[in-house]
């Protein structure tokens, strides 16, 4: 779902949510008006905006951990490229042809990163590094001492945790925020913006209360939407750890 579509949507909905209270209260009889039905949708209304409140919070904390998350394992892979290169280095000029898999598919990524529209960064059709072709490479090494043996078995083992982090971080990208949680939540916000509208004597200074109120819930949500989507949008995870292995790379 789009961050910014969805939050205009829902910022609609609340609009709309309060246009039917202020419109339910001109056509209400006077009787369902009532200090006594006024202090019953009161309570409505608190009950309803804890649950609210509750649920944003909780979103916003799980958004940003998972934004955290996907930061801290993009690092980490990151650094095990840049040691994976390192051992190579080491084990000899035999493993030129490894070391030359390992940075043109890590320069692969980063430029998928700085695209427009890096959805599909860790999509099965296109893993960060071909697992396949850069394992095969290392394989064929012959080793000649000890040193070489332990350089080629930690450098596969390396090569596969990083690819395990990449699948690890491709399920938690497609997984997001689930949509019918998302719906009644808007639900919940629209029924609290209709009692609003109910109580509501219209006059600006209520009027653009209610707007603001409504344009700050649906920053929130776009906020939480944006962090569920850390490769895209308005907020994203930082480069920086690619474009400095690349740099280390190859030396």
């Amino acid at each position: 779902m789009n961050p910014v579509a969805t939050s205009i949507i829902v910022f609609a909905c609340l609009v709309a949510g309060t246009s039917s209270g202020l419109l339910l209260r001109t056509v209400l009889p006077p009787q369902h008006l009532s200090e006594q039905s006024k202090d019953t949708i009161k309570l409505t209304a608190g009950l309803i905006g804890t649950m609210v409140a509750l649920i944003l919070g909780l979103l916003i904390a799980s958004a940003k951990s998972f934004f955290d998350t996907q930061s801290a394992e993009l690092a980490q892979s990151a650094a095990q490229v840049v040691m994976l290169d390192r051992m190579l280095a080491h084990y000899g000029p035999e493993t030129k042809r490894a070391r030359d898999i390992l940075h043109s598919s890590t320069a692969r990524v980063l430029e998928r990163l700085s695209s427009p529209s890096p959805s599909n960064t860790f999509s099965s059709a296109d893993p960060p590094f071909s697992a396949e072709s850069l394992g095969g490479a290392i394989l064929q090494l012959s080793p000649q001492n000890e040193i070489q043996r332990s350089l080629r078995q930690n450098a596969l083992s390396t090569m596969y945790d990083v690819g395990q982090r990449r699948w690890l971080m491709y399920e938690q990208t497609v997984s997001g925020l689930p949509r019918p949680l998302l719906i009644v939540l808007v639900v919940w916000l629209g029924l609290l913006f209709l009692g609003f509208g109910l109580l509501t004597v219209p006059n600006a200074t209520a009027i653009t209360s209610l707007l603001l109120a409504a344009m700050s819930v649906s920053s929130a949500i776009l906020m939480i939407l944006e962090m569920y989507s850390p490769y895209q949008g308005l907020i994203e995870v930082s480069r920086e750890p690619l474009r400095v292995a690349l740099v280390h790379m190859g030396r």
